[in-house]
């Protein structure tokens, strides 16, 4: 299995709240595969996780490496894609 790699933070408590969201997007788009990156906020950023899950052809996961109460650090990585042996469409995901 490979390793998350981490090399990318965002404190977007710097950025204009209408520019965050899509910001995170954009860079989380261009992770490769089981890359990571790290978002600071000043609040729970469960609900971005989630649009990331709706928005991105490729999934993630979220592991929180603080919890408040002022500042939230997580960790975003992008899940590696399902590897096909060339026999199926990938549709089931290689299973």
């Amino acid at each position: 299995m490979t390793q998350p790699t981490s090399g990318t933070t965002i404190d977007v408590r710097t950025i204009v709240p209408r520019e965050r969201h899509s910001l995170i997007l954009q860079t989380f788009q261009g992770l490769g595969d089981t890359e990571s990156m790290e978002v600071v906020d000043d609040h729970d950023p469960r609900p971005l996780y989630h649009q990331l899950q709706a928005e991105s052809s490729q999934p993630g996961s979220l592991v929180y490496l603080r919890s408040g109460p002022d500042v939230w650090r997580v960790r975003i990585t992008k899940q590696a894609r399902p590897s096909s042996d060339g026999l199926c469409c990938g549709a089931c995901g290689g299973a």
